[in-house]
Formats: structure tokens, C-alpha cells, sequence
């Protein structure tokens, strides 16, 4: 493979590995990024006692930046050791340590004991480590195992073991920490998470403060920019319904956010929210359309995979994550479908502040897929996705009852991480059957997590009739769609169309849907797909539309952008014009 880079590389360095705060949804002003120079060694032993050398965190081992270049294997361990000293006046009464994912299973020590472990490679966690801590200097200490396709575990798109022709579909493995590692200090008794909910007809918000300690009051300051618009007294660890003056609906045009700041006690917390509402209603045609805040919309967006040359499924800088988000904004779109994989709460944060609608997937799982019946069968005959039924686990590659039940723990701490989050417009439970189980019975789990949103229960195909959508993968022309009688048809993936870059590509082997050989040559066939595929459909029912993809990836030469985002692969002045007309043909043809 060729090392490319992009330009934010070349920024990073030991003392600003992404020094951001890491949860701009619950901010205190006590924290320390612990990110930077580790040590680490890669050895067969869960014990060690001698380190191999320096490592930069949060970047993963295989990385580039990571500054090790090392893959980590199942037989392997990966070892972490950190020293730090906190600042005068830090500690209050309690110290979390945070970790903002680890992939995949990992124990973490504190000067010699062990303070907690954790399974599952994309979801935050934390411990107290308070009991643990010395006057001086502290020794973290992190040892990780990684199994990637040989255990059930999550792990979206990342495979050691490539083979066959959708082998291009997959990508580098990582391991180890790779999102950000912090402290933060709270006083005895704090706030522990804060769940907001939008009532959108009603003015008003439900607000769930969930507290450690013996106080059942916080007070609820809400702000619009510098105005005051609610001061009130709560009750905690309960739903509490707070009344507003007045909305301002968040929308991708006008991503309007309320501040919000939490007192309990001593500790004090700041978040924000977004006045949004999603529902399916049907038009004057009775066909079923999705809806923001009672008005119908066309989610018109791009498939995003989340990877990057130097760093791999961490981006090198923050401004790297926002450029990506940015770029699709000022090309005419308003959705992304994060593909599996959960970001930093930073990358939902920027799409809350842009106005970027998100359809979040859960990273897939189980065992080693069969391509024949995951995917050539499907695209072969319609009938064959249609009809499968997704209990057999073997044919699914989900035998592992240990794996199903820890789906479940990795779909409840994804949905909880990203609830309050107003630009998450949809979950994706599955993906084209890749460690697909029960689809229905995790449709029902995440509706009792969250109501307020869309489901895709089964993206592509294996489509178990639940959900709120009708979902079609489609990369082979012809597309001619009927309306459902109660769920939207939405397009779920299609283009994928490729075209090599000379000095901006990863490997000599190329993949792509169709192949052209120029800017101007892809363009014009990328407006004929729109024209021939998506426009004609509009009247038929269909209501969203995810191109693949945001970025070349490896083997993958269907990005918009080049691998190192050095090179947009169309006029974008013709990709803004295909997505007004998206937008002008709905506008004209849906009206409830």
C-alpha cells in the first residue's frame, strides 16, 4: 500500500494529539487531556515490564501517526503505560477517567490495580479512579486485546484477513485507544449524564438529569444566544418537563441551538439542544413521506466510512473532521449516513452546528461473512433479500450467543452516547445482513431507547418488514420503485462510481461500480444516474438518496474526494445543481 497523507498530518505532534474537549453535549471546566506520548510494547503476554518504545495517543498502532506502523494481531497484547501528575488544585472529590473508545477488549490499571475492564471497540466508558490515585506521580497502565473478524465483536469495515472480489470492501485493521483519554473532577456528589428530548408542537422540552448523591434539585438554566428564556428548578433522576416561550426549529438550512447549564450542588454542567421533530406522514397521494417538524423532507446525502490515510478511523486533527462534514455541506447535501462506525461526539457536534442530518449505523459484527449469500445473492435476485428470514443464525454468521447479547450492550451505549444530539435523524441496526440477527427484535429495543427517531431496520436487503423504511441498495441502473403502503422508500446506497487520481491513490488494485477516467467524464455520468435514478422516483415514493461515498478509501476509488481529501473528483458547481433540482422536483411534487 502507499502512505499517503493529508494536509493536517504534518499539524500533529505530541502535544496537540487532538486536545479538544471530547463531549461537547456535557461540559465541566475541570479537565485533562491525557492524550500524547504513551508508552507501549506489542508482545503474547498480558503481562509486561518492559516497553518497546513511544506511541502517540489516540492514534492506533497500524496508523501512520500512531508513529509504530505495527499491526496488532488476535495472539497479540497491546500495552499502554502512561505517567501524569495532576494539576495544583484539579482534584475536587472525585476523579473520572475517561476513555473514548478502545478497540476491542481491554483492562486498565492504576498504580498497580486494576480499576475496570471493557469489551466492545467504539462505545465511550469511564472509571472512578479516585481510591487509586497517589500525591505525585501516577502510572496508567492499558493492556488490549484485538481479534477483529476472529471474535464477534463489533468492528465495522476493518479486516485482517482480505480475500475475493468484494475483499476491497474492507480495510486496515486498528487496535488499542483510539479516540481521546481524559480526566475530568467532580465534587462528591454530580451530575452523571443529562438526557434532553424536543417536544416540538408542544414548546417545551422533557429533561432527565440523572445525579450521584443525596439532592433531588438542579437548576436548569436554558439560553438562546445571550437571552434567558428559562430559569427553573428540577427534580432529578426523573423525566421533567420544562415549558419555552418560544422555539426556533433546527433544520440543516438553520441549525438553531439552545444552550443549556445544569447546577447541582457544587458541580455544574453545560450542554445544548436543537428543537426537531421526525415523523412519517403520507401526502395527497397517500404515499408515506419522512417529515421535519411537519414538513416533508428529501434526506439527500452521502455514504461516510470515517477513515483517513495517516490515522485510519481517527482523524488526524479536529479540523480534518469538520472539513469532511463541510465539504458535503457546501456541495448542496443534508444528510451523511455514518457507515458503520461511531464517531467522537465531536463529529456529531460539528453536524449539530453545520446542520448536517446524520443516519447513524451500529458497527457490524459476528462471524466471517459469506459474500455469496450476503451480497451476490442479493444483487442478483430482489426476491432472495426480500424474503430471507434473519433467525438463522449460522447463515448469518451470528451463532456466537455471547456476541448477540453483547450487540445489544454496544446498540444501548451507542443510542445513549448519541441521544441528545439533534442532527441523528435515523438508526441503521444492520447493514446488508452482515451479522444480522432478530432485526425485528432490535427495531422494538431501540424504540423503547428512542422514539423520536427513524428506523432503518435493515439496510439494503434481508428486509424483515419492520422499521420505518423500505431500504434499497441499487449499484446497477434500472431502478424503477413502488410506493409502500406504510413505510418510506428510501435509497439507501448507490453510484459508488470510481475514478483513479494518479498520485493521490492508496493501491494499484482498483475498485468502483462503473470506471471513468476524468473529472468531467464522472460528472456527467454522475448527473445521468440522478436524472435516470433518482428524479423519476420522487413521484413513485422514494424520499432519500445516500451516495457512495464521501472519500476514496484504500482499494475504494469511489469517493467524491480523494483518499487525502487533496482532490474533489467532480465539478462541484454540477454536483450543487443536481442536489437543488433533488430538492426543487421534491418541493414540487410532495405536498401533504
Amino acid at each position: 500500500m502507499i502512505q499517503l497523507k493529508s494536509r493536517w498530518a504534518e499539524l500533529v505532534n505530541a502535544d496537540n494529539a487532538l486536545p479538544e474537549y471530547p463531549r461537547p453535549g456535557l461540559v465541566r471546566d475541570s479537565y485533562l487531556n491525557l492524550n500524547g506520548a504513551w508508552e507501549y510494547c506489542i508482545n503474547g503476554s498480558p503481562e509486561t515490564e518492559h516497553y518497546d518504545g513511544t506511541i502517540l495517543v489516540p492514534y492506533s498502532p497500524e496508523s501512520l501517526l500512531s508513529g509504530v506502523r505495527q499491526t496488532v494481531t488476535p495472539r497479540d497484547y497491546l500495552h499502554y503505560r502512561k505517567v501524569f501528575t495532576l494539576p495544583e488544585g484539579f482534584k475536587k472529590d472525585r476523579v473520572i477517567l475517561h476513555f473514548g473508545a478502545v478497540d476491542q477488549e481491554c483492562t486498565v490499571c492504576l498504580n498497580g490495580t486494576e480499576v475496570g475492564k471493557h469489551w466492545g471497540g467504539y462505545n465511550a466508558f469511564s472509571f472512578d479512579i479516585t481510591a487509586d490515585l497517589v500525591e505525585g506521580e501516577n502510572v496508567l497502565t492499558v493492556c488490549v486485546t484485538d481479534a477483529t473478524e476472529k471474535l464477534p465483536h463489533a468492528r465495522g469495515k476493518q479486516k485482517l484477513e482480505k480475500k475475493g472480489r468484494l475483499s476491497s470492501l474492507f480495510y486496515t485493521p486498528q487496535s488499542g485507544i483510539w479516540k481521546t483519554v481524559w480526566l475530568e473532577s467532580v465534587p462528591q456528589a454530580y451530575i452523571k449524564k443529562v438526557k434532553i428530548t424536543p417536544i416540538f408542537d408542544e414548546n417545551a422540552i422533557r429533561i432527565h438529569v440523572c445525579t450521584k448523591g443525596a439532592a433531588d434539585k438542579a437548576v436548569v438554566t436554558v439560553m438562546d444566544g445571550d437571552v434567558m428564556i428559562k430559569n427553573v428548578i428540577v427534580g432529578t433522576n426523573h423525566n421533567y418537563r420544562i415549558n419555552l416561550d418560544y422555539i426556533k426549529p433546527w433544520t440543516p438550512d438553520n441549525p438553531h441551538l439552545y444552550d443549556i447549564k445544569i447546577t447541582y450542588g457544587e458541580d455544574t454542567v453545560s450542554s445544548y439542544f436543537g428543537m426537531r421533530k421526525l415523523t412519517v406522514e403520507k401526502d395527497e397521494q397517500g404515499i408515506p413521506r419522512f417529515c421535519l417538524n411537519n414538513e416533508p423532507i428529501f434526506f439527500n446525502g452521502v455514504l461516510d466510512q470515517g477513515y483517513w490515510p495517516e490515522s485510519l478511523m481517527t482523524p488526524p486533527t479536529d479540523e480534518a473532521l469538520k472539513y469532511d462534514i463541510q465539504q458535503l455541506k457546501d456541495l448542496g447535501y443534508n444528510t451523511i449516513r455514518k457507515h458503520v462506525k461511531v464517531e467522537s461526539e465531536r463529529f456529531y457536534y460539528h453536524c449539530d452546528k453545520l446542520g448536517m442530518l446524520v443516519w447513524q449505523d451500529m458497527p457490524n459484527g459476528g462471524g466471517d461473512y459469506n459474500m455469496t449469500f450476503m451480497a451476490y445473492m442479493p444483487n442478483a435476485f430482489e426476491w432472495f433479500g426480500r424474503s430471507v428470514k434473519d433467525d438463522l443464525y449460522k447463515t448469518f454468521a451470528r451463532e456466537d450467543a455471547w456476541g448477540r447479547a453483547q450487540y445489544y450492550i454496544d446498540l444501548e451505549g451507542m443510542v445513549e452516547e448519541l441521544y441528545n444530539h439533534p442532527c441523528i435523524a435515523a438508526w441503521v441496526p444492520f447493514n446488508e445482513g452482515w451479522g444480522q440477527f432478530d432485526a425485528n427484535v432490535a427495531t422494538e429495543h431501540i424504540r423503547k431507547l428512542d422514539s423520536t427517531r427513524f428506523i432503518n431496520e435493515a439496510c439494503g436487503w434481508f428486509d424483515q418488514k419492520g422499521g420505518d423504511m423500505y431500504s434499497i441498495h441499487h449499484y446497477y441502473g434500472g431502478m424503477r420503485i413502488k410506493p409502500q403502503k406504510e413505510r418510506v422508500v428510501a435509497l439507501t446506497e448507490f453510484g459508488g462510481y470510481a475514478c483513479p487520481v494518479p498520485g493521490h491513490m492508496a493501491c494499484e488494485k482498483e475498485f468502483g461500480y462503473k470506471h471513468y477516467q476524468s473529472k468531467e467524464e464522472l460528472t456527467v455520468n454522475y448527473m445521468r444516474l440522478w436524472e435516470k435514478e433518482v428524479y423519476p422516483n420522487i413521484a413513485r415514493g422514494m424520499c432519500a438518496a445516500i451516495y457512495t461515498q464521501t472519500s476514496d478509501i484504500e482499494e475504494e476509488i469511489n469517493g467524491l474526494m480523494t483518499y487525502d481529501r487533496e482532490e474533489l473528483k467532480m465539478i462541484d458547481s454540477e454536483v450543487r445543481k443536481v442536489n437543488e433540482n433533488v430538492y426543487r422536483i421534491f418541493a414540487e411534487t410532495v405536498k401533504l
